[in-house]
């Protein structure tokens, strides 16, 4: 069963460009494939999600799965078959003058209804509509894995990105320089003669769109206007870039057709964690760990910090599990310009006893606080 692309987007029908744009982004960077390592069904949600776009993005494709319930390369069945020789008779011309503006003719008022409706049943455009289409060029997403201090310093990187680029030798027209050959169908006219029943038309030639003259495909693009390319591009990543953060380099996506602006580039980053910084936000976590008399007695120690070391004044008493707070010692948010903080927590050791020495000062230490430090843990009857 073909998917329906608006519940695959979590957008209504009705939906706008910007709308199926946004649904998209949050999408893609949701089951992007280099997020979710090893998930395969992660990469079967990203595959159908990138196909509901590349569907729903063009308005052309939009348009024919809108009407048709699907979209298929070949265009819609029937498209380019020839007209069929209709009989007109018994047909009731006077529908096309009913409800013309007053003072117009019936003529000048059935012409534009007539046309449509018989555009409809031969399958024909206007010479504009048979131009080739200008189409916005397409976004690309790609992931990026860093490690903890590029994220927290910033740093720049190289990327290869395959992309599509406008046609040098066609300027991204898709067609040949030249006046280019008579059109073998009208006879460089520009309109062709269809019969229909006892009736004859004339209509703009649906090979050359009113042209006269066949428009020969550039040979470097094929006529698409664009080619493949593998281009360097050059990332800024800001300092204290997190984990998801999404970067958009502008004009660095797909080239667009017939001189359209190009997509975006999208980067989504993955930060590699850090043996014993951990991030939260702006803030930075880390475990201390001290001895028993630092506790006990109250100390200063040395402690790591992103910018090195600082100095940490631990209380007289200190409990294990205990946190301190060194201000202004976490990621600096490029938006706001303030640095968040340093979070450390105390891990008590206790002492390590090879010595009657050291057995001796703990049971003098006992001698001196008998109480239980467990009585508080259980329940009172």
């Amino acid at each position: 069963m073909a998917q329906d692309y608006y519940q695959t987007l979590g957008v209504d029908r009705t939906a706008g460009a910007d709308e199926i744009r946004k649904a998209y982004r949050k999408l893609a960077r949701k089951h992007h494939p280099d997020l979710n390592p090893g998930d395969k069904s992660a990469e079967e949600r990203f595959k159908k999600v990138q196909e509901a776009y590349d569907v729903l993005s063009d308005p052309k494709k939009k348009q024919m799965y809108d009407q048709v319930g699907f979209y298929s390369d070949n265009g819609m069945p029937g498209s380019g078959a020839r007209a069929p020789h209709m009989d007109f008779g018994g047909f009731d011309f006077d529908l096309f003058t009913r409800g013309a503006r007053p003072g117009a003719s019936s003529g000048a008022a059935g012409a534009g209804n007539f046309q449509d409706i018989f555009s409809q049943w031969f399958g024909r455009s206007s010479a504009r509509e048979a131009a080739p289409p200008r189409e916005p060029g397409t976004d690309l997403e790609y992931g990026l894995s860093i490690d903890f201090w590029q994220a927290i310093k910033g740093t720049q990187v190289r990327l290869n990105i395959a992309r599509q680029e406008a046609c040098t030798a066609c300027h991204g027209s898709g067609a040949q320089p030249g006046a280019g050959m008579v059109c073998p169908e009208c006879n460089g006219g520009g309109n062709v003669s269809q019969a229909a029943g006892a009736m004859r038309f004339n209509l703009t030639c649906p090979r050359c769109g009113g042209a006269g003259k066949l428009r020969n495909q550039c040979p470097n693009c094929a006529g698409d206007g664009r080619v493949s390319t593998t281009e360097t591009v050059e990332v800024r990543i800001p300092p204290g870039a997190n984990q998801g953060s999404r970067l958009r380099v502008a004009g660095k996506g797909n080239a667009g057709t017939m001189g359209a602006p190009p997509g975006d580039l999208y980067i989504t980053l993955r930060v590699e964690p850090h043996p014993f910084f951990h991030r939260n936000g702006d803030d930075i976590e880390i475990s201390v760990p001290v001895r028993i008399d630092e506790a006990g007695l109250g100390a200063k120690i040395e402690v790591p910090t992103i910018d090195g070391r600082a100095l940490l004044k631990i209380p007289q008493g200190t409990k294990n599990g205990q946190k301190f707070r060194l201000r202004d010692k976490g990621v600096l948010n490029a938006r706001t310009g303030r640095r968040g903080d340093q979070i450390v927590q105390v891990e008590v050791l206790a002492p390590v006893v090879r010595d009657e020495r050291t057995k001796e000062l703990l049971r003098e230490y006992a001698q001196l606080h008998p109480e239980d430090p467990r009585a508080d843990i259980w329940p009172r009857v």
